[in-house]
């Protein structure tokens, strides 16, 4: 098994998780980081989709990108850990949105 694979499966990102925002927004802040600094191409195409749509399904992400399901689950983590997206449900659809 190769080492990424490895990591992937020993590594359990989760969108939801406060300590991680917490350091995500520190590390962003201490680095004087803004807005799509920092963050890896496809971050910042997902990101630039959802500004531009003003709101996307997890789906329409997954498809736009050709993302497997878990390389998608890390990349929505992390931009929802540096407070750029999140969440938001709109009767019982669920979608992603720009955060603020």
């Amino acid at each position: 098994m190769c080492e990424e694979c490895y990591l992937d499966l020993r590594l359990d990102v989760k969108a939801c998780d406060p300590w991680a925002v917490r350091s995500a927004v520190r590390f962003r802040e201490d680095s004087g980081l803004q807005g799509t600094e920092g963050l890896t191409e496809v971050q910042k195409q997902i990101y630039e989709l959802v500004k531009r749509r003003g709101k996307v399904t997890r789906e329409e992400v997954r498809e736009t990108f050709d993302l497997p399901e878990p390389e998608m689950q890390k990349e929505l983590a992390t931009l929802r850990h540096c407070e750029l997206i999140k969440g938001y449900k709109e009767g019982d659809m669920v979608y992603l949105i720009l955060y603020g």
